[in-house]
């Protein structure tokens, strides 16, 4: 049996799924974020949301290895790996993209003076000043205002190396000091100097 949406004509197999479609139509949205009180008219967009505030990237590229909070961040990014171009919903999404392919950092902190080429990066530092670090660390007196700045410091207490090198036997603590070695077999140089011709 096939549930029809009333508003446009459309139909679902299932009534939950027709439920949510009906969302589109009425503007509701009961998933509300406890940090920040946005809200969202799907669980999963709340789950992709609170990604945000916790730092964590789930969604790994497997050609470069860039981290992303939502599958449709990561589908967007695999353009750039193809002939697609990427699309942005937005003029404002566009001109900060654009920033990756200058030196511009137009976001600059009024506390410290660090500078960002993205909104969200500098809001996500903003934070490092202004906020209250819940997040605690039970082997030493540290405290950190994200999740995942704590699971990275506590790495240091277990003296786990979950990130091995697909080349060699080696293993390292965090996930960019495996990329650095790595590069080490690959010969990729991606540092050139402007003065002369060398590259590291």
């Amino acid at each position: 049996q096939l549930h029809t949406c009333s508003q446009c004509g459309k139909s679902f197999r299932q009534k939950g799924v027709l439920k949510k479609h009906m969302r589109i139509h009425t503007g509701e949205k009961p998933y509300t974020c406890p940090q920040c009180g946005r809200s969202f008219a799907d669980a999963s967009g709340l789950s992709y949301h609170l990604h945000i505030h916790s730092g964590e990237k789930p969604f790994s590229c497997d050609q470069c290895g860039k981290d992303f909070i939502s599958p449709s961040n990561l589908k967007n990014h695999l353009k750039v790996h193809s002939d697609e171009k990427p699309q942005f919903i937005s003029s404002s999404h566009l001109k900060e993209h654009l920033t990756v392919h200058s030196d511009e950092k137009p976001h600059v902190c009024s506390y410290c003076g660090k500078c960002f080429s993205w909104l969200t990066s500098y809001k996500l530092h903003q934070k490092t000043h202004n906020e209250v670090k819940y997040h605690m660390c039970f082997e030493c007196d540290k405290s950190f205002t994200r999740a995942d700045h704590l699971k990275r410091h506590q790495i240091i207490h277990t003296g786990e190396k979950p990130y091995k090198c697909s080349y060699c036997d080696k293993s390292f603590t965090l996930s960019e000091h495996l990329k650095i070695h790595e590069r080490v077999h690959t010969g990729e140089k991606l540092y050139h100097c402007t003065q002369c011709e060398e590259s590291f």
